[in-house]
């Protein structure tokens, strides 16, 4: 590939079009946003002016509603000879396309699995692709080149092709990703008027829960819109096991003898299916998760306080698979939990507290997807 046009410069074209650049590929940028095509070119995505002849390849990243238009557009103006997008729903923007008379042989969907709860150029990070899968949704349609198009992006991104029908791919993604981005707006919800010492008492728990809740509200009405049907399906099935769980535990909350156990037995059930299902998400590499032990220390709130506990932990040979930071509402301190490799827990745990670090062992081993 020696050309490219990224027709869209927020957080995954940007993304996309640094990695490109940084591969040597020329880069041409077009967003309706002037200062956000602008802003991507500051940050060396790539130059602004349209290619002097069609380009290689256009990477669509704009909302599903959009795609199949700009496809027409780009192939009326010439302006690459095959198309890819890189919206987080398939059947839709096909559909859309198709009726605007594109030309199919040239245009694949695509669906990078990564992102971040921040939008926007300024967000954007020429890694963030790296190691994680990009799912391919082509057609009997879909022309040779352009699949080889789309498979030499991926892996110039450093990413994993997943070839997938763009139906399943939709329900896919309903599951693993729409859903749960709803799930935690609703927890996050909640807080919005619970009482401020009430709030000052969340640990990390719950920020894991709510993560994504911070991401952009219009780009998730685009993704939910185009999508919605499938997701209702999910959370019909959601609701039915909320459903389910408030009545184990108002049957908990009886008094003796009055349905109590039943209650009890249905939440347990619960949470041994909870605990499966987490055993199924993936690992490093997408290898079966695997079990780590958990090392929590003191860290004070001062600069290079992080570098100098890790620079301690690399002196012992022991090798951190995952770092969480749960900082003191109060105090300039919080906790660095370091997952490390099962049994490695007390030498590095006796070195770190030879070395003044203020330690504590988790209870059991927690398995790291």
């Amino acid at each position: 590939m020696r050309s490219a046009v990224v027709v869209g410069t927020g957080l995954i074209g940007t993304s996309v079009a640094l990695c490109l650049a940084g591969h040597g590929v020329q880069v041409h940028l077009r967003d309706a946003d002037d200062d956000s095509g602008r802003t991507a070119s500051a940050l060396g995505a790539g130059r602004l002016d349209p290619p002097a002849e069609p380009a290689d390849l256009a990477v669509v990243a704009v909302p599903p509603a959009l795609v199949g238009q700009v496809f027409a557009e780009v192939q009326q103006e010439g302006l690459a000879r095959h198309c890819m997008d890189v919206a987080s729903v398939k059947r839709g923007p096909l559909r859309d396309a198709e009726a605007l008379g594109c030309d199919l042989s040239s245009c694949i969907g695509s669906h990078p699995m990564a992102g971040r709860e921040l939008s926007g150029p300024l967000a954007a990070q020429a890694a963030l692709f790296k190691g994680r899968p990009w799912v391919l949704t082509p057609t009997e349609r879909t022309g040779t080149e352009t699949l080889n198009l789309a498979l030499e992006l991926i892996a110039l991104c450093g990413a994993v092709p997943v070839l997938m029908d763009a139906a399943e791919h939709d329900r896919a993604v309903a599951l693993v990703s729409h859903t749960p981005q709803l799930v935690a707006s609703l927890m996050a919800a909640r807080l919005e008027t619970a009482e401020p010492s009430t709030v000052r008492l969340a640990g990390q728990g719950l920020r894991d829960v709510v993560r994504t809740a911070a991401s952009a509200p219009a780009m998730w009405m685009d993704i939910l819109d185009a999508n919605a049907g499938v997701v209702a399906d999910v959370l019909d099935d959601l609701a039915a096991d909320l459903t389910a769980t408030v009545r184990a535990l108002r049957d908990l909350s009886a008094p003796p003898g009055t349905g109590r156990a039943a209650g009890a037995g249905r939440l347990a059930d619960l949470l041994r299916r909870g605990n499966a299902g987490h055993g199924r998400i993936p690992g490093k590499h997408g290898e079966a998760a695997t079990r780590y032990d958990s090392v929590a220390v003191l860290i004070g709130d001062q600069p290079g306080e992080l570098a100098r506990l890790l620079a301690d932990v690399g002196a012992t040979g022991v090798n951190v698979e995952d770092v969480k930071i749960e900082h003191s509402p109060r105090d300039a301190s919080g906790l660095v939990e370091l997952s490390v490799t099962s049994g490695t827990t007390p030498g590095l745990a006796a070195a770190l507290q030879a070395r003044g670090w203020g330690v504590r062992l988790a209870d059991a081993a927690s398995p790291i997807p």
